[in-house]
């Protein structure tokens, strides 16, 4: 097994006044040479936007993008018509293919929104661009890992990539396994919230695991914690 460690200090910083921006892979006007992606996930930005602001109508193509909202409300528009507001327990996804544009904002004028803004290259270039979102029943993640992004979709939202995102919420104490879906895939580990301890790795709030050359891990809840797991494959 190999890990690569992302404390949270580590992360790129951007403050625009409206958004309060924390990025652990290099994006925008944050470059760093050995932290340009993990495998096939990209971009691991971790955004808080002022109430009533947010990004205009712009465009992507070529890229999974996945929304897991934190705190507050976001609300989406895009080309292909969409247009919902996801909040806790959402999880959104766009597949950009050809080409889309949108835009997302802060849909309470009051109070902060939270949200993970993920990206994942993807497995098939130049596809019809496609919009998914699904709601999680927040009992299912009390010291289990649901799966909420697969390529197979169902009861996760589908991604145009062998990617599986899991996201669990562990008690004190607890000890967990996971087991990979796909061997040659790496496992990027973020804490949400909490404390945990994966072999000699003590990982806080915010702080990001990259795993790679095992087919399981083992990990010990050290605190109540919220854990995302991002499976993806390294070779892109």
């Amino acid at each position: 097994m190999k890990t690569i460690l992302h404390k949270a200090s580590s992360r790129g910083h951007s403050n625009h006044g409206w958004m309060d921006s924390y990025h652990t892979f290099s994006f925008a006007g944050y470059y760093d040479h050995d932290r340009v992606h993990f495998g096939a996930l990209r971009v691991l930005n971790d955004d808080i936007v002022a109430g009533g602001r947010g990004f205009g109508a712009h465009p992507h193509d070529n890229m999974e993008i996945i929304s897991i909202p934190l705190e507050g409300s976001l609300e989406h528009k895009d080309s292909m018509g969409n247009t919902h507001v996801i909040q806790k327990n959402d999880i959104q996804i766009m597949s950009a293919g050809t080409g889309i544009q949108h835009s997302e904002y802060n849909k309470n004028l009051k109070t902060a929104v939270n949200f993970l803004q993920i990206w994942v290259l993807p497995k098939l270039r130049n596809i019809k661009p496609r919009y998914d979102q699904i709601t999680i029943n927040a009992e299912t993640l009390q010291n289990n890992f649901r799966l909420i992004v697969s390529p197979v979709g169902k009861d996760s939202v589908w991604i145009n990539q062998d990617a599986y995102f899991s996201l669990g919420k562990l008690e004190t104490g607890k000890e967990f396994s996971y087991e990979l879906y796909k061997k040659e895939n790496g496992i990027y580990l973020f804490v949400i919230d909490g404390d945990i301890s994966i072999n000699d790795n003590d990982l806080n709030r915010r702080d990001g695991l990259g795993i790679m050359e095992t087919d399981k891990i083992n990990f010990t809840a050290k605190s109540d914690a919220e854990v995302l797991l991002m499976e993806v494959p390294l070779s892109i």
